[in-house]
């Protein structure tokens, strides 16, 4: 734990990433396939007849994961049957997007799902859509989410985070004797779900999303200066089009004011706290710290914020980018973190770490005495938040997938261009900041492991002294 002194981390002249050529990887047929297979293998692990899936815009990554599309402004349900059948039960506006269903499935127009006040004339009301897709039929019926419930409450399993109006109507027509049940975890626990593994193109899918985030928030802060105003440096963190999987955070000076969550008219001052985040599907990039270019300018109050904040939150980044790695339980993590960084010391609360994939938190297997396994396939945020009264934040989140070495035999035979972005990113981090990865441990931004705290100093950054 030495290394991870805080003296050990060093601000200094280094060579800045350079923003990386990208292009999308789209999900295979064969990618689609398996995870419907992967899916009914657990519906019959676990003894489920039924899976009603619901999706909406913010909610809709489990339904997508199958399909391939998300509902956009409209609610929608899958429902999928252990013997193979699935239908679509979709509004007005999307009823047209079962024929291009990635999985085989039967379409119901259920005009409730569409936006207010649209045709209901035709179609089926919700109880006569589910008794369409033969829901009636089931004896243990899951119903999937979007969060995990806790597990250790009373009666977890019949408690829902889907609109009561379904689960209202799923129990109208459910049978003497019908079990319906919180199956979101067969998706998205950090121990079996089956999105928490991803194969050789999902993870090609996935760095195109974490890399593109990667590339915006470089540029955000090569644009940040004196007199810039949060949106005109919000415009870096948009991009293609792509839609983003938290809101865009450009924050000068103290946020949230007036409940105001998005980039407004706020112009950069010398000496304000600054953050900068963006995320597309497969990853989030975030950076806080001041903007200064030294510590003379620097709040008066807050010119010790190196040595108090940043430099011992660098050290516990770099402890979490060397130290992880596939088979280290999530409790170890979590100790790591608490050992370098103590949490009463600096405040952070949340896992110090993640799963993402769609979502930007998918779920994670990282908290105090987790026996979860970290596992190949799995792609993961180092996310720590200090608190310290009295400083500004400091943040380098990043990517990084974990790939065992036939994983990683596929990815350099199948996507030669990302294997070298990750080659390259390996070796800036080990020869610019002195991070040395495991090697199972692949980076997926150029920005993974780099942090300049004072953003308006383009040429230093912090390293890890050997």
């Amino acid at each position: 734990m030495e290394r991870y002194d805080k003296g050990n981390m060093v601000l200094k002249r280094v060579r800045q990433p350079k923003a990386e050529i990208l292009e999308p990887v789209p999900l295979s047929d064969f990618t689609m396939e398996e995870r419907r297979k992967n899916l009914l293998r657990a519906m019959e692990e676990e003894q489920i007849d039924c899976l009603i899936i619901y999706g909406d815009l913010e909610h809709g990554s489990n339904f997508e994961y199958l399909t391939g599309f998300l509902p956009r402004f409209e609610e929608a349900l899958l429902v999928i049957h252990r013997g193979d059948t699935a239908f679509l039960l979709l509004g007005n506006e999307n009823l047209k997007m079962a024929s291009y269903s990635r999985i085989p499935a039967r379409a119901v127009h259920v005009p409730a799902f569409s936006l207010p006040n649209q045709p209901m004339d035709r179609g089926l009301s919700i109880r006569d859509g589910l008794l369409k897709a033969r829901a009636a039929e089931a004896k243990r019926i899951g119903v999937v989410g979007w969060k995990l419930l806790e597990e250790r409450c009373t009666g977890q399993e019949e408690l829902f985070d889907v609109p009561y109006y379904i689960i209202a109507a799923l129990k109208n027509l459910a049978g003497a004797g019908t079990r319906i049940i919180n199956k979101t975890g067969i998706f998205i626990h950090p121990g079996h779900g089956i999105r928490t593994v991803n194969n050789c193109n999902e993870i090609a899918h996935y760095e195109f999303g974490s890399a593109l985030s990667g590339n915006c928030v470089l540029n955000g802060m090569n644009q940040v200066g004196p007199g810039k105003s949060e949106m005109e440096i919000g415009s870096s963190l948009k991009i293609w089009g792509q839609p983003n999987s938290v809101v865009t955070i450009s924050a000068a000076g103290e946020r949230f004011q007036g409940a105001s969550l998005y980039p407004g008219r706020k112009r950069v001052r010398i000496g304000d706290k600054l953050s900068l985040t963006t995320g597309f599907k497969g990853g989030l990039t975030s950076r806080a710290g001041y903007a200064v270019s030294c510590k003379e300018e620097l709040p008066e109050t807050s010119r010790d914020y190196l040595e108090r904040v940043a430099a011992p939150y660098y050290a516990a980044m770099a402890a979490w980018l060397e130290q992880v790695k596939i088979g280290m339980k999530g409790g170890e993590l979590y100790q790591l973190m608490e050992t370098v960084l103590p949490k009463e010391e600096y405040g952070w609360s949340l896992n110090p770490g993640h799963l993402t994939a769609d979502e930007e938190w998918l779920s994670s297997p990282i908290w105090k005495d987790s026996g979860q396994l970290l596992k190949s396939g799995m792609l993961l945020q180092a996310d720590i938040i200090p608190s310290v009264p009295g400083y500004g934040g400091a943040g380098a989140e990043s990517g990084i997938a974990l790939a065992d070495e036939d994983m990683r035999n596929q990815l350099k035979e199948c996507y030669p261009k990302m294997w070298k972005r990750v080659g390259d990113r390996r070796k800036y981090m080990k020869e610019e900041l002195g991070i040395i990865l495991h090697q199972e441990v692949l980076p997926l931004s150029c920005l993974t492991g780099y942090y300049r705290p004072f953003m308006l100093d383009r040429e230093r950054a912090f390293t890890v002294v050997r």
